[in-house]
């Protein structure tokens, strides 16, 4: 044992070594991913022919990894579902799960591969990581056996999870995440018992993980951001684009400008299901993004962020939303006010019966302000103003307050909420803004300069 004095220097050494990797800003990479898909079939594959699919997938990714990696960036982020797809129940899964340790085991599969039994993918997942000196996300899926002395142990003795791993530039498994919210259609996988607050720490910065569906959830997403203090949440995703969401870039660039955090998002690419949208965003705006409708192509996207935002001289101060929001001034309630259903919530509408006017509709705690003149009043076509606040029950339950403008299909107005596909009233203006006394809502993508639809957008 070294005497105590001899041990000083060689802390100090460790200390300034630590200072000297970390760094004030790193390179950042996600990969939408074009993922090839199983043949739709009730039997399982065999564990041969699900690790042949699954290697298909990694040889795409290896390819964006290797990429990333020669352009210098330190982490990749790959999407939900890249590696085997979606198309599965419960027992057609299975054939692609493999048993993944808690990180705290202090494993590195490329050169300990059947430490913890077969992990051809994790091996993999590893070897990429190491062989390219680059931290790799990817989301797989996990097993875990139990036994009748578990109550809520599922009849085939065994747990299914919808995981997130991330293996450091050595290949070492760092991070493990079970999936907590999951969306109404992967019954092949069960829910953990508990939520998940993974974190972990690197040379720039701390980062903390979640998937898909749990961005709309307080836990486990506020709970990294607001407790945890994550500087980067890494999020792989299969985000559809339509409503009542905001599209994946818009959503996605505003929750990292309204918690303050940089956001890396890789999504799922598949026109057929309008699944796109991945992006780099920091507080101050979206670094880079790419939506595309037109081809099948994956695409990389590469770009510089600050390790630690909040201290960051670019990022911009904290907005209290909720607080701006309740000092607007209401304008003058309409009294033909009705019910109608958009995409089953039901709204709060109200019609626009003159060319120009203000308006305000109120749904429980939400009011809904509409300052609006037309080009032209149309009587063919009919526009309202509408209002949700409420439990949204389709897809998995959660709140959601929500103001629209939107045109109905027909001048009857129990159509009003139904789909459109063309409008010809032209708008000379219109304001629509929200009071609210939610803590969580994002304006913020006002600021983004993603735009909605052609034209110019400003937070008034």
């Amino acid at each position: 044992m070294l005497p105590s004095q001899a041990l000083l220097p060689a802390v100090v050494f460790a200390l300034t070594a630590l200072q000297a990797l970390a760094s004030d800003t790193f390179i950042a990479a996600v990969y939408e991913h074009a993922v090839i898909l199983p043949d739709p079939s009730e039997e399982p594959a065999s564990p041969n022919e699900a690790l042949a699919l699954m290697n298909k997938n990694m040889d795409v990714l290896e390819g964006a990894i290797k990429e990333a990696a020669q352009k210098g960036a330190h982490i990749i982020v790959t999407p939900e579902d890249g590696i085997y797809g979606w198309r599965f129940t419960r027992e057609s899964i299975y054939p692609y799960l493999e048993d993944i340790p808690d990180p705290v085991v202090n494993w590195i599969p490329c050169t300990d591969p059947s430490r913890f039994g077969p992990a051809p993918v994790q091996e993999r997942l590893s070897c990429m990581a190491r062989n390219n000196s680059i931290y790799v996300v990817a989301n797989i899926g996990d097993k875990k056996p139990c036994n009748s002395s578990d109550p809520k142990c599922p009849r085939d003795g065994r747990y299914q999870y919808n995981t997130d791993v991330v293996f450091d530039p050595q290949g070492k498994l760092v991070a493990r995440y079970h999936k907590y919210n999951l969306f109404v259609i992967e019954s092949q996988f069960n829910y953990p018992k508990e939520s998940e607050a993974v974190t972990f720490e690197t040379p720039f910065g701390k980062f903390g993980i979640f998937t898909c569906f749990d961005i709309l959830f307080y836990e486990p997403a506020v709970v990294l951001v607001t407790k945890m203090q994550v500087d980067t949440v890494l999020f792989p995703t299969a985000w559809m684009n339509f409503l009542p969401f905001l599209t994946a870039i818009e959503f996605h660039s505003a929750w990292a400008m309204g918690m303050r955090v940089n956001v890396l998002a890789a999504n799922t690419h598949n026109t057929s299901i309008e699944m796109t949208g991945s992006g780099i965003y920091a507080p101050a705006g979206a670094r880079t993004y790419s939506y595309n409708m037109k081809t099948e192509d994956g695409h990389l996207l590469i770009a510089e962020l600050d390790a630690h935002p909040r201290l960051s001289p670019a990022s911009p101060p904290a907005v209290s939303w909720n607080s701006y929001a309740l000092s607007v001034e209401r304008f003058s309630q309409n009294d033909h006010e009705f019910t109608g259903f958009n995409f089953e919530d039901p709204f709060t509408f109200t019609e626009l019966t003159k060319p120009e006017g203000n308006l305000t509709l109120c749904q429980k705690d939400l009011c809904c302000h509409l300052s609006y003149k037309m080009s032209e009043k149309r009587d063919d076509e009919v526009y309202v103003l509408g209002a949700f606040d409420g439990l949204h029950v389709v897809e998995g339950q959660y709140y959601l307050q929500i103001c629209t403008l939107l045109k109905c299909p027909s001048t009857n107005l129990s159509t009003c909420g139904e789909p459109v596909e063309m409008a010809q009233t032209k708008f000379e203006m219109f304001s629509l803004s929200g009071t609210f006394g939610t803590s969580y809502v994002f304006p913020e993508v006002l600021y983004s300069g993603v735009q909605l639809a052609p034209g110019e957008f400003e937070v008034m």
